[in-house]
């Protein structure tokens, strides 16, 4: 670290000191002119909470609609548990007293090396995992979109496998994953980058490079999702987490990818049923996370991650999760004997019929459905009811049908839940 470096940070860190001990709570709505759409009456009367310790939004449901007569919106963070914890608290820190901020995430001693991971950059023609979405699927995607989503995970190739790298929010290469697919993009092998290359050394006599040889005494190789790296970029999008980097890729190329809309959800994968623990889900603080478990024989995946969720709500500040039961639901014997996740259900469809946000984003999300002049059923409460009623949608229930809307049509939760939940009760009763 130079010493320019050094005292930028240290010019950062004072001035973050100073405004904390002018500051009575932690959680405050901004001040001046900025307003947001309102999540409630849909005008842009909105004012958000910010986090003073670290200048970010809140996520968007926190703040208060200025028309306080006609639409009284103000959801308050420390009202609700997000602020709970210690934030309720004021701040009476002097500047004598040093505050030591926790690291968000399990740090290594030794990271793969830039040119590792740029030297993977290439040969996507020989990419069979790649090839198959382009050419092997019932609906291929289209070339730009695979660019996309090799530009946004940093998506690689070694000989016919392809690599999913695992960066960190400091851009930290934490390991690179290989995978060999078949021509149905199943998994036929599964390696690391770091074993590909040891072997590779001693079948020609030579000698490991430093950073092998130090990267060997890391306890751990996957300690954060996959797609870390991008959480800090894309602040305002929900995050969709799933176990496998295939499940990701394949949810953004569905979904459209984050930089069209701030409610496109980003994709992460945690790398395995068992990984959904305090120490991986860490960067995941603040954040709203929906949960797609890969399917079980008996459901148990799903009852593990729906356990595990709630003990994570309860030792992680901020963090939000929702379980989806979609393929739960409509998962038969054979799904569940397979084990299959929601790529499986998702390359059965047309991705085109998920798009709807695959434009350059809009100002805010909210904006963008309030002035979304069709179809109005997608928030409109009554109309969702009524057509449900009319057999014109083949769900078993209408909470089956409240699921699949918010994740397929890109209905933001929070506004359509508030509207239909007095509808659910009259359905069930």
């Amino acid at each position: 670290m130079t010493q320019m470096t050094q005292m930028t940070q240290m010019t950062v860190i004072n001035k973050h000191f100073f405004t904390m001990t002018e500051t009575t709570y932690q959680y405050q709505l901004e001040k001046g002119s900025r307003k947001f759409i309102c999540p409630n009456c849909g005008k842009k009367t909105f004012v958000r909470y910010i986090d003073h310790e670290t200048g970010d939004y809140l996520p968007e449901r926190y703040g208060r609609c200025d028309r306080e007569s006609n639409c009284q919106y103000h959801l308050n963070p420390y009202k609700d548990g997000y602020g709970k914890k210690d934030n309720s608290k004021e701040w009476t820190q002097t500047p004598e007293k040093k505050v030591f901020l926790r690291p968000t995430y399990l740090t290594l001693a030794t990271y793969i090396p830039d040119n590792v991971l740029r030297h993977t950059l290439k040969e996507y023609d020989k990419n069979t995992f790649i090839q198959n979405l382009l050419t092997n699927i019932q609906y291929p995607f289209e070339v730009k979109d695979i660019q996309g989503v090799i530009s946004l995970y940093y998506l690689g190739t070694i000989r016919s496998a392809i690599t999913f790298p695992f960066i960190d929010a400091d851009g930290n290469i934490v390991s690179i994953q290989m995978k060999e697919f078949d021509n149905e993009n199943h998994t036929t092998k599964t390696g690391w980058i770091h074993k590909y290359l040891e072997n590779y050394y001693r079948h020609e006599n030579k000698p490991f490079p430093k950073w092998l040889a130090d990267y060997q005494k890391n306890e751990k190789i996957v300690t954060i999702p996959f797609g870390t790296h991008l959480l800090n970029k894309f602040k305002e999008n929900p995050v969709f987490l799933v176990e496998a980097p295939k499940s990701a890729i394949y949810g953004t190329l569905y979904y459209g990818s984050p930089e069209y809309s701030t409610y496109n959800p980003l994709w992460l994968a945690i790398g395995s049923l068992s990984y959904l623990n305090f120490e991986r889900c860490q960067v995941l603080k603040g954040r709203d996370v929906y949960l797609f478990p890969d399917l079980s024989k008996d459901g148990s995946s799903f009852e593990k991650w729906n356990q595990k969720a709630q003990e994570l709500q309860k030792q992680i500040s901020g963090i939000r999760f929702e379980i989806s039961k979609l393929i739960e639901k409509k998962a038969d014997t054979e799904s569940r004997n397979h084990g299959n996740d929601i790529a499986d259900y998702l390359i059965e469809l047309d991705w085109r019929k998920f798009r709807k946000y695959d434009v350059p984003a809009k100002p805010s999300i909210m904006e963008t459905i309030c002035t979304e002049p069709e179809p109005v059923w997608f928030i409109d409460a009554k109309g969702i009811l009524f057509r449900f009623k009319n057999g014109e949608f083949d769900y078993p229930t209408y909470e089956d049908l409240q699921a699949d809307v918010i994740v397929r049509y890109h209905v933001a939760p929070e506004k359509f839940v508030s509207a239909i939940n007095n509808f659910i009760d009259t359905l069930k009763n």
